[in-house]
């Protein structure tokens, strides 16, 4: 196209926040040779108060373009349009006067971003909020200036529901889970088997789907058929379950997370631009974690220092970890590799064990071997 992607552009002391575009035809058309777009730090779960709406708002029809993006896919809200001797007094006024921050570009660490959390959703299982903000502002180095071979996102998502999709989306997934029973409330399991409660919260009460069939609807589609109807109770087998959330959103009034709550980590997933989509291998299945989330913060700074130490230039933690192998990677960490990491462990060779962590060695008696597994 006519516009260049980057450039020496930004504001004082920050080295992201700032995409430079500038267009190659500027004698043409002057009033747009210059046309960058800033990145501003969202408000966590994206709450706005009108008021400072129509002060952003005010600020870019005055000094850029007017145009605004809410929200970018890393979370920012994004100013469209401007010219570089305008920057430093938007940033100016944007700090002291609106108390608003640029958020990441470039080859750093992205604007934290989180679901909505405790502040609406009955599922979270931990503060997502709290915990995006402290991140935010622990790592403000590592957020406006630039550092990394590419870039970093980090998500929260406060149940596996995934409404940020962590998963799929940010070099650290940091979602909320539970390590007890699923709440079962027999009662109401009766009421939506009998029709006085409707399934999904009422959401496809227009649907002419005929009477809620908890058998079809819910049992049959556990991936890990760990649920059953006995003597008219449901009955969960809670350590074949896997938190795909399908019977609690389902049954919200019926069925509730457990009440030992924590994060899983997972790390490495990312959208298509070296190595194609891959999404975050789960590394951390239960962390209990309180503020300042210090047992967190130790495993990013881990993750980070193997990347920086490693990476090539334009190439993601999730690459880098394909690249030299996930038992590596838990070697940084200091976890134990487990056979759960991967999907299908026999099939898929993703983790190579070492000799002196398999029982008797890899020397095995051949004969002894085919004397007890006869073709």
């Amino acid at each position: 196209t006519h516009w260049k992607h980057g450039g020496i552009v930004g504001v004082s002391g920050y080295g992201g926040g700032v995409i430079g575009r500038y267009s190659d035809l500027p004698e043409k058309f002057p009033g747009v040779a210059h046309f960058h777009t800033m990145r501003m730090n969202q408000p966590n779960s994206k709450f706005y108060k009108t008021d400072f709406l129509r002060a952003i708002a005010d600020l870019w029809n005055f000094r850029g373009s007017g145009c605004m993006n809410f929200h970018g896919s890393t979370g920012d809200f994004i100013f469209l349009g401007t010219i570089t001797e305008q920057l430093e007094p938007i940033f100016q006024e944007a700090a002291h006067v609106l108390d608003q921050d640029l958020g990441g570009s470039g080859s750093n660490l992205r604007t934290p971003s989180c679901c909505i959390g405790k502040a609406r959703c009955e599922f979270a299982c931990y503060d997502t909020q709290e915990m995006c903000y402290e991140f935010t502002m622990h790592y403000q180095d590592e957020l406006h200036r630039p550092a990394f071979p590419y870039k970093f996102k980090i998500k929260f998502d406060g149940c596996p529901n995934g409404c940020v999709a962590a998963i799929a989306r940010s070099d650290i997934s940091i979602i909320g889970t539970w390590c007890d029973d699923i709440r079962i409330d027999q009662e109401a399991v009766k009421a939506y088997m009998a029709g006085e409660i409707l399934p999904n919260a009422g959401a496809h009460r227009n649907r002419d789907w005929g009477k809620f069939d908890i058998q079809k609807e819910v049992i049959d589609r556990c991936p890990t058929k760990c649920m059953a109807l006995e003597d008219g109770k449901l009955v969960i087998d809670n350590a074949e379950c896997n938190r795909c959330m399908h019977c609690i959103n389902t049954m919200p009034r019926a069925l509730r997370p457990g009440t030992d709550t924590g994060v899983s980590m997972l790390f490495g997933s990312k959208a298509p631009i070296l190595e194609g989509a891959q999404m975050s291998v789960c590394i951390i299945p239960f962390m209990r974690t309180e503020p300042p989330y210090d047992n967190i913060k130790e495993l990013v700074d881990k993750a980070w220092e193997w990347w920086m130490d490693n990476g090539k230039m334009r190439e993601r933690l999730g690459e880098l970890i394909q690249r030299f192998g996930l038992w590596r990677f838990c070697e940084v960490l200091g976890i134990p590799v487990a056979p759960q990491m991967v999907w299908l462990p026999r099939a898929n060779p993703y983790i190579f064990w070492k000799e002196e962590d398999v029982p008797g060695g890899f020397q095995r008696d051949i004969n002894d071997y085919r004397s007890r597994h006869a073709r």
